[in-house]
């Protein structure tokens, strides 16, 4: 399947979440300090990028991920939200490469890249 002709690079997405105490770094255990954990806004990174090719995906055929490079800039406290862009910038033949932000409010928390690949349900993980 030639998945240039089903996806164009400029496509966007985006995922928002509030920080309570179950995405903080101190409950997850990956810190000490009651903030919203590096771990979690990858995966809302993660989560926006599929929501960009969602809705061009054939049924039986997903995507997942295979590598995440992000930096995380800025502490965010409980109660307030933060929003994942992802922006589809790379289509090479299934693999799939994002650029990816984090935002609470206007100021930029999260920035990096995130690929993922194109699989076909029915043949991923068969051995």
């Amino acid at each position: 399947m030639d998945w240039t002709t089903i996806l164009k690079t400029g496509l966007t997405g985006q995922r928002t979440v509030l920080v309570t105490e179950e995405l903080t770094a101190k409950h997850l255990g990956s810190g000490s300090a009651a903030v919203f954990a590096t771990p979690f806004m990858i995966a809302l990174m993660e989560g926006a990028s599929i929501d960009t090719v969602k809705p061009f995906i054939p049924d039986g055929w997903s995507t997942v991920g295979t590598r995440v490079n992000v930096s995380h800039l800025a502490s965010t406290p409980m109660g307030q939200a933060v929003r994942a862009d992802a922006e589809l910038v790379e289509i090479d033949r299934r693999r799939l490469v994002f650029r990816v932000t984090a935002y609470n409010g206007t100021k930029l928390i999260g920035e990096g890249t995130h690929e993922r690949f194109i699989i076909d349900l029915e043949k991923f993980g068969k051995t």
